[in-house]
């Protein structure tokens, strides 16, 4: 399997886009958990059915593809987020406030960036302070989601930046002062943001997160690519802060051309979310079939 992925150059379902990311998610240096997702894929075979948290509309072709390779019926069920929970919490009679929360209400329209990188991986200290320090020099506003480093940035933070260990993200990114997030591109954060409506700036670390960010960039266009610097002298830094300063500043101009672009493209997937959730949609048709499929 991991050879035929190495040598592929044309895999059915998956575009030439992906293919270079498949080689740099296989040479990448996870062995381990490259060999759980391999034994985890040669178990589909022996399925019944296999549910999927995608939606029908954003993967089409993919789906179409497996559709063709395997006896078993394929439902895409997503986007498969805690959204009921969203309405919940605007019930007055419960109280889920938090600073952070206090804070992005006292924010303009779409002018805080959120930065999360998933809850399992993370940049070097290094990597970390270029990151504050371009989002410091830059003045744009910010909620910098980090496990670990929270009391130490917290003295590094400016006036316009905010840094917590936690935060209730799906909530965060449907909050309108939300204009972008900065983000690892692992999958479960990949279906927050585009449920929300929110484009993305895709700083990719590990695995599935290189063709998911190559995705949003160059199929979905809801967002841009933050690219490696040239070779740095630092240890452990691979993004240097002159680069990101101006990158995060021209993300967060809405009044840009470039910008109008991303935000168009992530509110008609935000539309198409709600569409394959909602009565009749695509998602709310398979997940009644995966439920009549299982009792009769």
């Amino acid at each position: 399997m991991t050879a035929y992925l190495i040598c592929a150059e044309n895999i059915p379902g998956i575009s030439s886009l992906h293919i270079e990311d498949l080689r740099s998610v296989v040479r990448g240096n996870h062995p381990r958990a490259m060999q759980l997702s391999l034994e985890c894929v040669s178990k589909v075979t022996n399925a019944n059915y296999l549910l999927l948290t995608t939606v029908q509309e954003l993967e089409p072709e993919t789906i179409d593809i497996l559709k063709s390779m395997f006896p078993f019926p394929i439902y895409p069920i997503g986007p498969a987020v805690p959204y009921l929970e969203l309405e919940e919490k605007k019930s007055p009679n419960t109280d889920h406030s938090h600073d952070y929360t206090k804070w992005l209400d006292s924010q303009p329209s779409e002018s805080v960036l959120y930065i999360s990188f998933g809850s399992f991986n993370s940049t070097s200290s290094a990597q970390t302070d270029e990151i504050i320090e371009a989002l410091n020099n830059s003045e744009i506003r910010y909620l910098y989601v980090t496990r670990g480093e929270t009391s130490r940035l917290k003295d590094k933070c400016g006036d316009k930046g905010m840094v917590i260990p936690w935060c209730d993200q799906l909530k965060v990114l449907s909050h309108s002062s939300i204009g972008g997030f900065w983000s690892h591109c692992g999958w479960n954060s990949t279906l927050d943001t585009v449920f929300s409506g929110v484009p993305i700036l895709t700083f990719p670390l590990v695995h599935d997160q290189f063709p998911n960010s190559t995705r949003i960039v160059d199929e979905w266009k809801n967002g841009w690519k933050i690219e490696k610097s040239t070779k740095l002298e630092e240890s452990n830094v691979f993004f240097a802060k002159e680069d990101m300063e101006e990158l995060v500043k021209r993300f967060m101009d809405l009044e840009s051309q470039e910008g109008k672009k991303i935000r168009e493209s992530a509110r008609e997937l935000k539309v198409m979310c709600g569409k394959a959730i909602g009565k009749g949609g695509s998602s709310d048709r398979n997940l009644d079939a995966f439920i009549r499929d299982i009792f009769s």
